[in-house]
């Protein structure tokens, strides 16, 4: 292995410096005005923010977060020119199944804290040995301790040909991809790049999109059709087409104002959880959201991750070649996921719906992700 394909040990510790100057800038941000009595419906309302910002300044632990990202071994290697941040955990029984596990927008690998340990050792957590898997966690370039992309080009295929050179470098012969939002993109296309080594894809949420012709629609139950609706949500789909055309002048802001990194990231959170919590701390659990939102502010990549919707914008809605890789899909509530849209171009073996949880599921539901992963993969390995 030559000099730029060196795997090298990685552990988180943001200086205190910064802690300190997150907190400054918390008390000091200029909150602004909005209309009475429009709720959400106008974006983060301005109480709420407020609210969330003074825990993340005088109650939220970062040093405790930290170590708990810390109990995952952790590394870093350079692909394509890249660094690769990635999480590596083992599992302590040695048939365990490879699996790599791809966070989305606005994630990151903070997302896996509590399916990490069932996948890795279900012995001890209940479950079945036979079940186990070595775990891979990478960030995607761009997007937290991988740190900001440094050319352009770096879309989602280029992701999966990275991940692939990952887990030949680490020595994975056979393998499983995982993922959700973003996830459920790059996972299938490493599918498709890597078709001789992965067994198996599992996401969840959607997979693949609607082709705009109306036979598609044809016979499809009230709850698929509403599904289906969410992809011509525009109300919905605003912060994408900002980070798809404008990141940079985007990133001035959260780049430079915490509570406005805290209220892009948290309005998600509020939108694409289980629609029947009201709020996101009623969904997830709010020291994990603020970790998720910290590694954002605390890595600097609030214009890098955005740029991945610039850099894949052009290949949205296109036909993808079919994948007779097997797949399996889990639908949480809220998520656009159709069968007959999925088997258009991948091989559905295993299709799963539940009625709690939501677009965050291994933060939502982590139960639920991790027992339809494990029955996915148990004919696979």
């Amino acid at each position: 292995m030559n000099d730029d394909q060196q795997i090298h040990p990685f552990r988180i510790d943001v200086p205190q410096a910064q802690l300190d100057d997150l907190r400054d800038r918390l008390a000091a941000t200029r909150w602004p005005d909005e209309l009475p009595g429009t709720g959400w419906s106008y974006g983060v309302p301005v109480g709420y923010a407020r609210r969330l910002a003074a825990y993340w300044r005088a109650g939220f632990d970062w040093r405790a977060a930290e170590a708990r990202l810390n109990a995952f071994p952790q590394f870093t290697t350079r692909i394509d020119g890249q660094n690769v941040h990635f999480l590596h955990a083992r599992s302590p029984e040695p048939d365990a199944l490879a699996l790599i596990l791809t966070h989305g927008w606005p994630g990151s690998v903070a997302e896996f804290m509590n399916v990490i340990g069932p996948l890795t050792d279900p012995a001890a957590h209940g479950g079945d040995a036979a079940d186990a898997f070595h775990v891979v966690a990478p960030s995607i370039p761009g997007f937290g301790f991988s740190g900001p992309t440094t050319e352009p080009g770096w879309h989602l295929d280029r992701v999966a040909g990275a991940w692939a050179e990952l887990m030949r470098r680490l020595g994975y012969h056979r393998y499983g991809a995982q993922g959700g939002d973003s996830g459920a993109v790059i996972s299938p296309a490493l599918g498709r790049a890597d078709s001789a080594r992965v067994v198996g894809v599992h996401v969840n949420g959607g997979l693949g999109f609607p082709s705009g012709d109306p036979a598609e629609f044809e016979g499809l139950t009230g709850a698929e059709l509403a599904r289906l609706g969410q992809f011509q949500d525009q109300d919905r789909s605003g912060y994408a087409i900002i980070q798809a055309t404008r990141p940079q002048t985007l990133a001035f802001g959260l780049h430079d104002s915490p509570a406005a990194q805290l209220a892009w990231i948290a309005e998600k959170f509020q939108e694409w959880t289980d629609p029947a919590h009201e709020l996101p701390e009623d969904a997830v659990d709010i020291d994990q959201l603020l970790t998720n939102i910290g590694i954002y502010w605390f890595t600097g990549t609030a214009a890098s991750s955005a740029r991945l919707y610039k850099e894949t914008q052009s290949s949205w809605g296109s036909a993808t070649a079919y994948s007779p890789v097997p797949h399996g899909v889990a639908v949480f509530p809220g998520d656009p996921g159709v069968r007959r849209i999925a088997e258009r171009e991948h091989k559905v073996v295993h299709w799963s719906e539940f009625d709690r949880g939501g677009h965050f599921a291994a933060m939502e539901a982590p139960d639920l992700l991790v027992a339809d992963v494990r029955t996915f993969f148990r004919t696979l390995r």
